[in-house]
């Protein structure tokens, strides 16, 4: 079996644009978090969110006419993967049939799709554009990152909720483990910071309606009441390890680890008794034989929700026991970027390989009141100065979904 490294990376985010910025605005606590700027607000009862700010897609695309054909979404993912690409080094020095794509979205074109139904509404069918569906659907996204980069190996979208990006990687390690791929692009993308999506989401009572960019994204604290739409893209390049360290490239982390289970019990809360999510960690640890936790950075799914931060919690006390759960680094990256969604992992694996990379642990900001149900150490308010040596990113969606990969420093 083959070992698994991330040689590159790339990130559009609400904290940056690039994995520097990215990382930058991780490590200092600063929040992406504002008031919507993409449409009216005044008839929905949150008017916040994590938008991306100042991307210029025409950076990555050939011209208008090609962005006329692409949902934001893939915008930010083909973004992210040209990012990674480059930093990666990986164009050229793997065979085509030999590069794979696993890259998803949890929701896909929301945008589209609304904006071609009040057009088929108003001006009939005959004015419903004729690239609605390929901007529309969910696999785009690997489909065009594919194209543009000639990967004719292995290509998978994942569509699972809030878990997308975390299983992408977790699929694209095992194709490289058992010898599918040499090099993959992992992660997701999603830009459905739209009015019908805000509202969809409000109505089932997931976000916060605070509307206190300061107060409303909070993971593990007693006053959290919903998480923050986010949006944004992030994209690894995961390579075999002696492809390489033949090419000298850089490596930030090793994939050692995944773990994919169910709840198998609600369609949108998790499961009470944790048993599902302590699975996916505890299997994740297993593989990666990562036994001691005394250097262990937890990047927690942490959405801010009254349920999942509980649940959570549980989680990560059932997989590690009480003790050394007590004694691990937890943060929660969302009380910076909203909840990306479908990119959301992605975005947590790249906080997870600079952590270890660097030595810092970033904080989970906005924290002020403790909860007796959340009572671990989530790093609150500041980063700290930590030189782990293995860190899991751990994601839970809705259907029950988790996923959960674990990295080690690279050697």
């Amino acid at each position: 079996m083959n070992r698994v490294v991330i040689t590159g990376m790339g990130a559009v985010t609400p904290v940056g644009n690039n994995t520097a910025e990215f990382w930058n605005s991780i490590k200092g606590g600063v929040c992406g978090i504002d008031f919507i700027t993409k449409f009216d607000t005044d008839d929905l009862k949150v008017k916040i969110a994590a938008e991306v700010k100042g991307f210029d897609p025409l950076e990555y695309f050939e011209g208008k006419s090609e962005l006329r054909k692409t949902d934001l979404f893939v915008q930010y993912a083909v973004a992210a993967a040209a990012q990674a690409a480059k930093d990666s080094g990986i164009s050229g020095t793997v065979p085509q049939e030999r590069l794979g794509v696993y890259v998803g979205s949890g929701i896909g074109g929301i945008s589209t799709f609304a904006d071609e139904t009040i057009k088929l509404h108003e001006r009939g069918p005959s004015r419903v554009s004729p690239h609605f569906i390929p901007q529309m659907i969910g696999n785009m996204a690997s489909g065009v990152i594919a194209i543009k980069h000639k990967a004719k190996g292995p290509c998978l979208p994942v569509v699972t909720a809030c878990a997308t990006s975390t299983h992408a990687i977790g699929e694209a390690f095992r194709a490289i483990k058992f010898g599918y791929a040499d090099a993959c692009f992992a992660g997701g993308a999603e830009a459905a910071i739209t009015p019908l999506a805000v509202a969809g989401f409000t109505n089932c009572m997931a976000l916060s309606t605070k509307n206190d960019p300061a107060r409303a994204s909070i993971p593990f604290d007693k006053e959290r009441d919903g998480f923050v739409m986010g949006e944004g893209s992030g994209i690894l390049i995961l390579e075999e390890y002696e492809h390489a360290k033949a090419r000298g490239a850089h490596i930030y982390a090793e994939v050692c680890g995944y773990g994919n289970t169910c709840d198998a019990y609600h369609v949108t809360a998790p499961d009470p008794e944790a048993e599902g999510g302590a699975r996916a960690l505890r299997l994740a640890l297993d593989e990666a034989e990562i036994t001691s936790y005394e250097k262990l950075y937890i990047n927690a799914h942490g959405t801010g929700t009254p349920l999942n931060d509980k649940s959570e919690t549980l989680v990560i006390k059932k997989a590690l026991g009480v003790t050394a759960a007590k004694a691990a680094y937890i943060s929660s990256t969302k009380s910076m970027t909203g909840h990306m969604l479908g990119a959301a992992g992605a975005a947590e694996a790249i906080v997870c390989a600079l952590a270890l990379e660097n030595g810092i642990i970033p904080p989970t900001i906005g924290y002020k009141v403790p909860d007796p149900e959340c009572d671990l150490n989530y790093v609150p308010g500041k980063a700290l100065e930590m030189a782990a040596e293995c860190a899991v990113s751990l994601s839970l969606g809705f259907g029950g979904h988790n996923a959960c990969i674990a990295l080690k420093k690279a050697q």
